[in-house]
């Protein structure tokens, strides 16, 4: 009978420890994407053209009152009015170690690999310019541990050039 009883107890046991692990965090109230910056990063010459691709910059920071650990961000580019993907970058964000209450991440940078391309002698400024040339936009997601990815922010690329 202690043979059934101890596979049990070992059961019960490792449930209250992941229970007691920490609060499960909602990122969506605990974190606040701030020190946003957008624009059009010159990625230089691919395949003999011209390439810009959209980006974006921004510091996350925990505005509940526990410290929120191991969140994961991704940003997800679209051309304004479309459902398709242009790009994405997702990062590791927030380690183990976790941000402290009030705190603020580093300045994270992220970039869709896609973007547009013109042939030279157009320069990129130019390309901003041009009648043909159609805005972007950014959606930050953030994932904590395991859970699902909720959306922190949304926002329209500026049509400005960013070299760094």
């Amino acid at each position: 009978m202690m043979r059934v009883l101890r596979p049990a107890f070992a059961l019960v046991l490792l449930a209250a420890i992941a229970s007691s692990c920490g609060p499960r965090v909602d990122a969506r109230q605990a974190l606040q994407v701030t020190d946003v910056s957008t624009g059009w990063f010159d990625a230089g010459i691919v395949q003999g053209k011209n390439k810009l691709v959209p980006r974006v910059s921004f510091r996350v920071k925990n505005v509940s009152s526990q410290t929120v650990a191991s969140i994961q961000f991704n940003a997800v580019f679209r051309v304004v009015g479309d459902v398709q993907e242009l790009g994405s970058m997702l990062v590791r964000g927030i380690g183990p170690e976790g941000l402290a209450a009030g705190q603020s991440t580093e300045v994270y940078a992220l970039q869709s690999a896609l973007g547009y391309t013109a042939d030279p002698p157009q320069t990129r400024l130019q390309m901003l310019q041009h009648d043909q040339f159609q805005d972007a936009q950014v959606e930050i997601f953030a994932k904590p541990g395991s859970g699902q990815w909720v959306k922190l922010a949304e926002y329209k690329i500026d049509r400005q050039l960013l070299t760094k």
